[in-house]
């Protein structure tokens, strides 16, 4: 019978209870033995629950307290220089440090870059090397944490980030090549390996997705001499994982690799099956990722089971290990927790518990079991009555794509023509100020926004307390002086969430929680049906904020992409269809905001750089639909209305064209860990829109000086045009503490009023 397994777990728990402990600790509410004691709890939770499951072996050092690259980059001792002294002082509060800046009387520290795990919505942080980099090993906590799940009675499995994808991934300081760094980074890596062997374990699982990636002769290389030398230097059995993609064109690399197994996503490329099965060397152990790592929904057995026969037709029960294609770090904990979803949808899900059960039942169906049987065969049926359902088909949403024209993606006029209408409407003074959305959401009004869903606080309530602190992000950001204003959005709970409770063909769970980084959580909608706009989503919020001030209130809203992105998507149509969908609905809300006299509407674009395909080869088709949705979204707006967009952190280089094709009036970056380097791309480029590339970053809990603010500033205008640049954070703001923004705020326009004042000067 195949082995059941799978390549991690989400490490939050059920109720975001690793969220809670690392907060706590941040605060100074708890002790760091109470928050490793959370930690610990956790992993035997769920060591126990995916063996109760049906799993028969359990992964190891894929929990992490903050993000397991950064985890990494530890265990071989990547320890930036500015952060050495606090590390080896307080481990964990270096650790921190890197993770999210640190900043106390003797230590002002800035948080490593992050940025997206492939085409994912998780973050990683950016490791920082450079050249003559030392690496030793440090291979305590995977260490230890094998030995707790052994004596937990687990079978166990260390997982380690391979060599090859953390060079890649990482970033030097000096412009040095990473993988120039292979020879120096191999013999610590290598002790990683010999502690676990020390250890006692035998099967060591070595995560290298970026053998799906499009790669150069230099880094097939590297793949060969990293696992040659592994083969020559230890006995341990290795997995090699690979996932997010097909090893297309990387397949003959992969399997002539020395290791004991491969792990291939046959969900995300069922069609390299036949292409594995024929090169796969004889004797090694196939890891098949048959279920979907990334989605929600049931497998169908009518897809999986004659699958499956075809992997035990060439491979030997022995050596066919059955997965889920990716790790379970990207889904909720348990479906089992849903018990308000509306009709039937409860019974369409799986999430990380119920995935590793579905595989225990393919597994045991191999063996004749008929109660696997059976129940496979209810698990057809009910995947076959939701693609079936009247609640997932809607003619007139398909009626109204199919009637897209060209006309619908264009604007009235060009940019240049629109940028001295806008001018002349708004009389914003040069290097504007705002903020991209949020203001901070404190612990009184998310108990409120409980307390109003459970019913225990009236509408009438809640509404005045949602008004009042519309009042305070408004009367703030006039005193604070900033040019163009948000409402705050106090009665939102997640960008994408808030706009798909209000959208037809998106359902809500309670507790489908996943980590984005570190202690941040998001409830992804599901997308099931047909997406459509009943009524108006942000319009009354928005005009009753421009009714408390005479300066210009941006309307804000959540882009298609990154509404289709960070959901978990239907997978019966195409993804550009269910695109298309959202944006003719957030065309609506556009034209209804235009028509309430909101002036500046801002259309976020956060996940359109994820969503980019891994494969060069695939970019351009989903970039021209990517693009047609946000042109869809603002589309047909008079010239005076300014489209402002926002990108979180990005490859620019990828996808400028791209965004240039957007062609928002203004578009908001996140530049400040990078110390303005992403705007190299748009400089290269000659982008000439409006662009707001962030001077403050949000996702630490320091505040920025004057002077640090000002420098990036400086940086901005040796290569943008003064007309061109606009002040802003990097994100928004909803995370933080209203001190902490009030300071930093005040700092940034007063940054950006002496700026003004040298150009005025210079001039």
């Amino acid at each position: 019978m195949p082995h059941v397994t799978y390549l991690g777990f989400p490490r939050i728990g059920r109720r975001r209870e690793l969220k809670r402990a690392l907060e706590a600790y941040w605060k100074g509410d708890a002790s760091s033995a109470d928050l490793l004691a959370t930690a610990a709890t956790l992993r035997q939770r769920h060591w126990q629950l995916t063996r109760d499951a049906g799993a028969d072996s359990v992964p190891v050092n894929d929990f992490a307290l903050y993000d397991h690259v950064l985890d990494a980059a530890v265990a071989v001792d990547a320890i930036p220089a500015r952060y050495r002294a606090l590390h080896d002082s307080d481990p964990l509060a270096g650790y921190f440090a890197m993770a999210r800046g640190h900043q106390d009387a003797r230590h002002d520290l800035h948080a490593l870059e992050m940025t997206k795990w492939f085409d994912t919505n998780y973050h990683y942080i950016v490791p920082e090397l450079h050249a003559g980099q030392v690496f030793r090993a440090n291979p305590a906590k995977v260490v230890a944490e094998y030995r707790e799940a052994v004596a937990a009675g687990h079978r166990a499995r260390p997982v380690l980030l391979g060599p090859v994808t953390f060079l890649l991934l990482s970033k030097t300081v000096d412009g040095s090549h990473a993988l120039g760094l292979l020879d120096a980074l191999l013999p610590a890596w290598l002790g990683l390996v010999d502690a676990l062997v020390a250890a006692g374990a035998d099967w060591i699982q070595v995560d290298e997705p970026a053998l799906v990636l499009d790669l150069d002769a230099g880094t097939r290389d590297a793949f060969r001499r990293t696992y040659d030398t592994l083969a020559a230097h230890s006995p341990a059995k290795v997995l090699l994982a690979t996932y997010f993609g097909g090893l297309e064109g990387n397949l003959g690399l992969a399997v002539s690799l020395p290791v004991a197994g491969l792990h291939v996503d046959l969900a995300r490329a069922p069609g390299q099956l036949d292409a594995v099965l024929d090169a796969l060397p004889s004797g090694r152990v196939l890891s098949a990722g048959l279920v979907d790592g990334r989605n929600v929904w049931l497998s169908d057995p009518a897809t999986l089971l004659p699958r499956l026969e075809t992997l035990r037709a060439r491979v030997a029960d022995e050596r066919l290990w059955l997965a889920p294609s990716c790790s379970l770090l990207h889904v909720p904990v348990d479906a089992a927790e849903e018990k308000q979803l509306p009709g039937d949808i409860a019974h369409w899900l799986s999430f990380a518990r119920q995935k590793i059960g579905e595989l225990r039942l393919y597994a045991d169906a191999t063996r004749g079991a008929r109660d696997a049987t059976a129940a496979l065969t209810r698990q057809h049926e009910v995947v076959a009555a939701r693609l079936a359902s009247a609640d997932v088909v809607r003619p007139d949403v398909r009626a109204r794509v199919r009637g897209l024209t060209p006309q619908s993606s264009q604007r009235r006029s060009g940019y240049a023509h629109r940028a001295a209408v806008q001018r002349e409407r708004f009389g914003l003074p040069p290097l504007p100020t705002t903020t991209i959305g949020s203001f901070p959401q404190t612990h009184e009004l998310r108990s409120a926004r409980a307390a109003h869903r459970a019913g225990k606080l009236g509408d009438a309530e809640y509404d005045a307390l949602l008004r009042e602190e519309v009042r305070r992000a408004v009367r703030f950001q006039e005193e604070a002086g900033l040019d163009v204003l948000v409402h705050g959005e106090p009665e939102r709970n997640d960008m994408v969430e808030y706009f798909g409770e209000q959208l037809d063909g998106y359902a809500f769970t309670k507790n489908g929680w996943v980590q984005s980084y570190g202690s941040r959580c998001v409830k992804p909608p599901i997308i099931y049906g047909d997406v459509a706009r009943p009524a108006a989503m942000t319009v009354a919020w928005t005009r009753y904020a421009q009714s408390l001030t005479q300066r210009p209130m941006k309307g804000m809203l959540t882009g298609p992409v990154t509404m289709l992105q960070w959901s978990f998507v239907r997978d019966d149509l195409p993804r550009a269809e269910v695109c298309r969908q959202i944006a003719l609905a957030l065309r609506d809300e556009v034209h209804d905001l235009e028509r309430a006299g909101i002036g500046i509407v801002q259309v976020d674009e956060p996940a359109l750089r994820e969503g980019l395909p891994l494969r060069r080869a695939d970019w351009q088709a989903y970039l021209d639909w990517a693009v047609d949705a946000f042109r869809i979204t603002a589309g047909g707006t008079s010239d005076a209305t300014q489209v402002h967009t926002h990108m979180c952190y990005s490859e620019f280089n990828d996808i400028i064209e791209a965004v240039a094709a957007m062609d928002a009036d203004v578009i908001s970056i996140e530049t400040s860990r990078s110390r303005m380097e992403l705007l190299d791309a748009f400089t290269r480029f000659q982008y000439h829109n409006g662009i707001g590339p962030g001077v403050y970053d949000i996702h630490s809990p320091r505040v920025p000086a004057e002077a640090e603010m000002a420098e990036l500033v400086a940086r901005a205008l040796q290569v943008l045009a003064p007309g061109q640049l606009w002040i802003n954070p990097d994100c928004g703001l909803k995370t933080r503490g209203w001190k902490e923004v009030g300071e930093a705020l005040r700092g940034m326009v007063a940054v950006a009023r002496a700026a003004r004042a040298r150009l005025a000067e210079a001039t």
